[in-house]
């Protein structure tokens, strides 16, 4: 068992069950899913970012990637529907928990200038997105071997009822939030 998942059996179910006086365990929120995403709009002209996206990627999350399709036609953007513009993983399970643990304790402190992540950045359903200016954070990553920075999102879906329970659970975690929005 991850060292984050055995802590938030451990100690963050306990402290929501307390702080929320949750009747039943099943109410506790839980993080259900992490989705990595990497939005490429230079895909159209260049093929071969593409792939170097998802090489990217498949090191970070360790597992493999899928191409995201443009789902309609934009002709200020000369985009066509279908063409490939993106990537995206899934993680569920083992390495949700192992992915998580790597970007709040080693990623996350990485960036240049930290002083936290937005607590702001709810969607009001209690799932929390987060934007990373490149892909250098993650120590995988080899910094010759990348022809370009990229961004990404990361969005962790919970199963809470609102941002402040999401909030709690993801700050209990170890989630480095800035002081100046909470």
């Amino acid at each position: 068992m991850n060292r984050l998942q055995d802590k938030y059996n451990k100690e963050v179910v306990a402290g929501l069950r307390k702080a929320f006086e949750y009747k039943n365990i099943m109410q506790v929120p839980r993080v259900e899913k992490v989705v990595v995403n990497i939005g490429l709009g230079e895909a159209m002209d260049n093929p071969k970012a593409l792939e170097a996206a998802v090489n990217d990627l498949t090191i970070i999350t360790g597992q493999k990637p899928i191409m995201t399709k443009a789902r309609k036609s934009i002709a200020n953007f000369k985009l066509r529907e279908g063409r490939l513009i993106g990537a995206k993983v899934t993680l569920r399970g083992e390495r949700m928990w192992a992915f998580l643990d790597r970007l709040m304790t080693t990623a996350l402190p990485r960036v240049r200038d930290f002083r936290g992540v937005s607590a702001n950045a709810f969607d009001g359903r209690g799932n929390y997105t987060l934007g990373l200016k490149d892909q250098l954070i993650f120590p995988e990553i080899e910094y010759d071997k990348i022809d370009k920075l990229r961004g990404m999102e990361v969005t962790i879906v919970t199963t809470a009822q609102n941002d402040n329970q999401a909030r709690a659970m993801l700050q209990a975690l170890g989630m480095p939030f800035s002081k100046k929005d909470a």
